[in-house]
């Protein structure tokens, strides 16, 4: 299923999007789409049972709907950092021996079209396509990667936007960085996890101003989605509808020739991963 929240900034109501590509209300099924809904086997079944049915409302998308970020309520966002080969390489960063672990606040979550601020300050401005991975069933303590797997509720774009000058070069860690506003774009779907039959097997694409700068695959993972579930729960209880980003491919600005294209108010970027639909953003300066 491809579930979805659409409507204004904090005023979000649940969707899904059929298999005919016609958006559909969930308003009068479910209240939203967050942790409880997601860890509630009998609340899906009986989404999956309307969609089957053809019986939910039509949304009509003439109307110039907003669709939100996929997820209400969203407990924590954990981030892996330098978890593909081809981005370690391009950065000239040895291949970590271990996931690299940051955190993103959940209020720097928008939705997949919303606009992008540029923070005061900025020079650094970096884009980073990854594959987000949505936590269903509370991980604590677990046993395998196959394990690992069998806790995700299913799979998003998000966008790990990123102002390289906070990150590396201001000091102590990497959360200044990563945590400014607007800087996690998510969606615009919810993929549930048995709808995505190999998540080491999906192309991630992103573009700026119409120029191809990310091309990679999630086969390119240092560390695959079932391993980084299971190693992040023993250090920490991850619970339904908290979110794990896992990285980003080779060429991101930073790891380009000098004078590194970062971003600026007016670019525009767009970014996809295949069966998980595709964001658009616009720059703005905050």
């Amino acid at each position: 299923m491809k579930l979805l929240r659409v409507g204004t900034a904090g005023s979000e109501r649940p969707a899904l999007l059929d298999a005919d590509g016609t958006l559909r209300e969930l308003s009068g099924i479910v209240p939203d789409i967050d942790g409880p809904l997601l860890a509630d086997d009998t609340a899906l079944a009986r989404i999956r049972a309307a969609a089957d049915s053809g019986e939910l409302p039509v949304l009509d998308v003439a109307a110039g709907l907003r669709i939100g970020p996929p997820l209400g309520r969203i407990g924590k966002i954990v981030c892996i950092g330098l978890n593909y080969h081809d981005h370690a390489r391009e950065t000239g960063a040895e291949p970590p021996a271990e996931p690299v672990i940051f955190f993103k606040a959940p209020d720097t979550v928008v939705g997949p079209h919303d606009t992008v601020l540029i923070p005061r300050g900025s020079v650094k401005t970096d884009w980073e396509v990854e594959l987000a991975v949505v936590i269903g069933r509370t991980a604590r303590y677990l046993e395998s990667a196959e394990d690992g797997l069998a806790h995700v509720a299913g799979y998003a774009v998000a966008h790990d936007v990123s102002e390289r000058e906070f990150q590396i070069e201001r000091g102590g860690t990497w959360d200044k960085g990563k945590n400014c506003e607007t800087f996690n774009p998510l969606g615009p779907w919810l993929v549930t996890a048995e709808d995505v039959a190999d998540p080491q097997d999906l192309p991630l694409k992103l573009w700026v101003n119409g120029e191809l700068k990310q091309d990679g695959t999630t086969a390119e993972q240092i560390f695959p989605v079932g391993e980084v579930v299971w190693y992040v729960s023993q250090f920490m209880t991850l619970y339904p509808g908290d979110v794990i980003n896992t990285g980003t491919p080779a060429g991101v600005a930073l790891g380009r020739p000098e004078p590194k294209p970062f971003l600026r108010a007016g670019d525009v970027v767009e970014l996809e991963i295949e069966g998980l639909g595709r964001q658009r953003q616009v720059m703005k300066n905050a």
